[in-house]
């Protein structure tokens, strides 16, 4: 059995973060670990309290994961501290871990920002490089790219601006544009498009979670990038279609659409 890591924040509701990633691995049949770095009081409707883990807690729990199950991808999702970041680089350095997918969690759906610039600095200088994949939404590429992105072509020059400052893969997800759900992957100097049909479903809590998740399983399975980003962007679309409807805010997905 593949066994894939996460290195994220609590979910107390169940719909993103470390839980949505737990799901996410095992629809792909594959055993799931994690690593807390945070513990957050939220449900649909906002996050009300957020209890950070300390370096060196999350130090000792990557040293239990990484000794004994050794993973075969890391999924990494909020990461408030520079301190944890920096932690995990070394930690991740010290195992000679692979596949690692961040979902560099910085900016709000609404445009708030979640990062102090100190954190902000450690994510982008320290933790994005070591990436095999990084999978910012548009607010994210913007922050990254330094440059408003209204449409595919400004996709085109983010993605290619991302893709040349750090050696890892960028996939700019373009959920936060008003078309299809078009992605674009930039890698060794290379673009691909990725496209799936938009589902008109408002309960979409925990999508970056999912998606980047899921590319871990592909990763830890075996396939391609490019492969590992289709199969999972047609298991986010297959969750989405499902219309899970629970709670009175942006409700989850149902990430076990497809286990028997």
């Amino acid at each position: 059995m593949k066994k894939v890591l996460t290195i994220a924040g609590s979910d107390s509701s169940g719909g993103a973060g470390i839980q949505a990633d737990i799901k996410t691995i095992t629809a792909h049949k594959m055993y799931a670990m994690s690593a807390i770095t945070a513990l957050t009081a939220q449900n649909t409707l906002g996050v009300y309290g957020i209890m950070e883990a300390t370096p060196s807690f999350v130090a000792a729990q990557l040293d239990c994961i990484f000794s004994d199950i050794f993973p075969d991808a890391v999924k990494i999702g909020m990461v408030s501290s520079g301190d944890i970041i920096k932690t995990i680089v070394e930690k991740l350095g010290q195992y000679k871990a692979e596949n690692i997918v961040v979902d560099p969690v910085m900016v709000s759906t609404s445009g708030s920002k979640l990062l102090s610039d100190t954190a902000k600095d450690a994510l982008i200088e320290e933790l994005l490089p070591i990436a095999t994949v990084i999978t910012p939404n548009i607010p994210e590429a913007e922050v990254l790219c330094g440059f408003a992105i209204k449409d595919e072509n400004d996709m085109i020059r983010a993605a290619r601006a991302i893709g040349n400052r750090f050696p890892s893969a960028v996939l700019v997800k373009g959920g936060h544009l008003v078309s299809d759900a078009v992605d674009l992957l930039y890698a060794d100097d290379n673009l691909q498009w990725f496209s799936a049909e938009r589902i008109d479903n408002p309960n979409t809590h925990g999508t970056g979670c999912t998606l980047s998740s899921a590319i871990a399983c592909n990763l830890a399975a075996g396939n391609s990038l490019d492969e590992s980003i289709k199969n999972a962007k047609a298991y986010l679309t297959g969750a989405l279609k499902a219309m899970l409807d629970l709670g009175q805010g942006a409700g989850p997905l149902d990430h076990t659409y497809r286990i028997l």
